[in-house]
């Protein structure tokens, strides 16, 4: 035998396990407590229904509420939540530990970019051949970085090797 389907949502009417609810009217004003079953009888006297509101107090709070209105409200609510949230993204910039002062400028403007749009950014300095003889010049490439972004962004992975790379990993204040 199949089990019934579960409901999402608040309860409402017979599903309502407590004896009785303080019962809040279509107007906001408090009734008092009552039988649950007394309160659903008074909710479609109106065309309403006696939805459960709060079912952690003691004892539950219930409204008079049209269910398949509150349903949508509240998806419509939950909808526009998702609309506004923003996904943070992790870009990447590449350089190397040789770099002219232009490409340098050129790297922060996108870098600046990125961390006003509210993404993490990823600073990759790849070395090439005798390049890795000389890591310092690329972490002091990155502590450059560092410190030209202080204002807009702080450190979430400090600079460290890995093979031939160094990474670094900066994030909006």
């Amino acid at each position: 035998m199949l089990a019934p389907p579960v409901k999402s949502g608040p309860r409402y009417d017979t599903m309502i396990q407590s004896d009785k609810v303080r019962v809040i009217d279509e107007n906001g004003e408090n009734l008092g407590v009552m039988y649950t079953r007394e309160a659903i009888e008074q909710a479609n006297e109106i065309g309403l229904n006696l939805v459960e509101i709060s079912p952690n107090a003691d004892p539950p709070v219930a409204k008079f509420l049209d269910v398949g209105k509150h349903r949508y409200e509240a998806q419509k609510k939950a909808n526009a939540a998702r609309k506004t949230q923003k996904t943070q993204d992790i870009k990447e910039i590449k350089m190397r530990p040789n770099i002219d002062d232009h490409d340098y400028d050129v790297k922060m403007r996108s870098l600046f970019k990125f961390i006003g749009e509210g993404d993490k950014v990823k600073m990759t300095l790849r070395f090439r051949g005798r390049e890795m003889a000389h890591q310092e010049l690329g972490m002091d490439l990155l502590k450059r970085v560092q410190e030209d972004s202080a204002e807009v962004a702080k450190v979430e992975a400090y600079p460290r090797l890995e093979g031939r790379q160094m990474l670094m990993v900066l994030s909006p204040k």
